[in-house]
C-alpha cells in the first residue's frame, strides 16, 4: 500500500470518528464469506457503519483526533473491525443478537468500545453496554417522567371543577 493511500485511509477514519459518537472494535476474523456478508447486512439495516481496518492505521487515526484514545490502543492487536453508530447501544445489541443466531461463534469479539467520552474494553461489557439506553430512549423516559404529575394535575382540576361548582351553586341557592 503506497503512502498517498494510507493517508487517505487515515483522514477518513479521523473523520469518521469525529462524526460518530460511538463506535465499537471487535474481531470478526474467524467469520467465514457467508457469515461475514450476514453481519454487513444487519450492520447496514441497523445504520452501523462497519470498516475492517489495519491497527497501524487506525492507532494513526487515534492520534490525529482531538480525543485521548491511549486507553484504546493496547486492544488493537489482532484482526480489528470498527463499528460506527450513532447509537451507544446499537452495535452491542447487533453482536449479541448475531451471537444467538450463531450458536456456534463467540464472535465477532468486542475488543473495546467507545461511548460518549467512555472507554469500555473486553467482551464482558458486552451485556452492559447493550443493556444502556440510547439516547433517544432517555429523552422518551424524561419525557413520560414529566408528563405523568402534569396529567395528575389536570385531571384533578377537571374533576374538581365539577364538585367547586356545585359547592358554589348550594352557596348561592341558600341565599
Amino acid at each position: 500500500m503506497r503512502q498517498e493511500e494510507k493517508a487517505n485511509i487515515i483522514e477518513s477514519l479521523t473523520e469518521q470518528i469525529k462524526e460518530f459518537s460511538h463506535f465499537y472494535l471487535a474481531d470478526t476474523a474467524e467469520l467465514n464469506a457467508e457469515q461475514t456478508s450476514t453481519l454487513r447486512r444487519k450492520c447496514f439495516e441497523k445504520e452501523i457503519k462497519m470498516v475492517v481496518v489495519k491497527n497501524t492505521l487506525l492507532k494513526r487515526a487515534f492520534e490525529q483526533s482531538d480525543q485521548d484514545f491511549e486507553e484504546l490502543y493496547e486492544t488493537l492487536v489482532g484482526p480489528t473491525s470498527v463499528m460506527f453508530s450513532n447509537t451507544g447501544n446499537a452495535p452491542a445489541k447487533l453482536i449479541k443478537d448475531f451471537r444467538k443466531k450463531n450458536a456456534k461463534l463467540d464472535k465477532p469479539l468486542l475488543k473495546a468500545a467507545y461511548i460518549e467520552d467512555t472507554v469500555y474494553i473486553g467482551d464482558e461489557m458486552l451485556d452492559s453496554l447493550a443493556a444502556l439506553k440510547s439516547r433517544d430512549e432517555l429523552i422518551a423516559d424524561i419525557i413520560l417522567l414529566l408528563q405523568s404529575p402534569a396529567k395528575n394535575v389536570v385531571s384533578a382540576l377537571q374533576s374538581g371543577g365539577n364538585t367547586i361548582h356545585g359547592v358554589l351553586e348550594t352557596l348561592s341557592n341558600r341565599e
